[in-house]
């Protein structure tokens, strides 16, 4: 029970790794509001954890919208009380945008470019900005933000990365760092999370390409494709009271793949 008594909101905790975060911090004792566009599957995950005797609540939230998020924040406070934990997890790959965001800068589409930068770096900010209210009533929190090992290195054309994605992960690593540099001496603290190569719906029709599951654990030290478990294990630890000590700094989960 490691989260016993806290109240959490995890953004785009529908499905995939966000689920795998809901379930996770439910087990482990908190009451989670998870936020997302997909309706029926938010709504079908929070009967889930139900059942299982969880606190869950689901709301509809478009990380772009800035009332959006009061909302989901306010669902959290009026509901459970307060607001201790923050997951911006919701997010938009190179090939999930309305077209596809090029490897190289040159051949980029704009409205590709600004479609992912808004949800993956402007939405960050939002649930930010929404979230340090109610943590200040709380007395504290934790916030964090999924970024990617795209947003530490460079990685190649090859790699399925384009141009904007990496672009927009580097935004959540820098407003992590902002964001913790300006609240820890309210007790807030803001850590970024940089997953490697995951199995998730999100990545399903980039790792289905001709030779790119295989170029993906060919490049990974650990010789496999991380799970959305291996990330929400990262993110409760970042949650909970053991990383006390812990903000504006970098968990990377990755098999090794930076390390190189």
């Amino acid at each position: 029970m490691r989260l016993e008594g806290k109240v959490a909101l995890i953004s785009g905790g529908a499905r995939g790794q966000g689920a795998a975060e809901a379930r996770l911090f439910t087990q482990e004792g908190a009451a989670v509001v998870i936020g997302d566009i997909l309706d029926d599957d938010g709504m079908k995950l929070e009967a889930e954890i139900r059942e299982l005797g969880g606190q869950c609540t689901f709301v509809h939230l478009d990380v772009t919208d800035a009332d959006q998020w009061e909302t989901a924040v306010s669902e959290a406070v009026n509901r459970y009380g307060k607001l201790d934990i923050l997951v911006n997890n919701a997010g938009i790959g190179s090939t999930n945008a309305g077209g596809v965001d090029a490897p190289r800068i040159h051949e980029a589409p704009v409205e590709v470019w600004d479609q992912i930068m808004d949800i993956n770096g402007k939405g960050v900010f939002l649930g930010t900005r929404a979230a340090i209210g109610a943590m200040r009533e709380a007395g504290g929190g934790s916030i964090i933000n999924i970024s990617s090992i795209a947003g530490l290195v460079g990685l190649s054309p090859g790699s399925g990365a384009g141009a904007a994605y990496a672009s927009s992960k580097g935004a959540v690593r820098l407003l992590t760092k902002a964001t913790a540099v300006q609240y820890a001496s309210e007790g807030i603290r803001c850590n970024s999370v940089h997953p490697g190569y995951i199995d998730t719906a999100m990545t399903e029709r980039m790792m289905s390409m001709p030779g790119m599951r295989e170029m993906r654990v060919g490049s990974t030290p650990l010789g496999r494709i991380g799970t959305v478990d291996d990330i929400a294990n990262g993110v409760l630890f970042l949650a909970s009271d053991e990383a006390s000590f812990m903000t504006g700094s970098e968990l990377v989960i990755d098999g090794g793949y930076t390390a190189q």
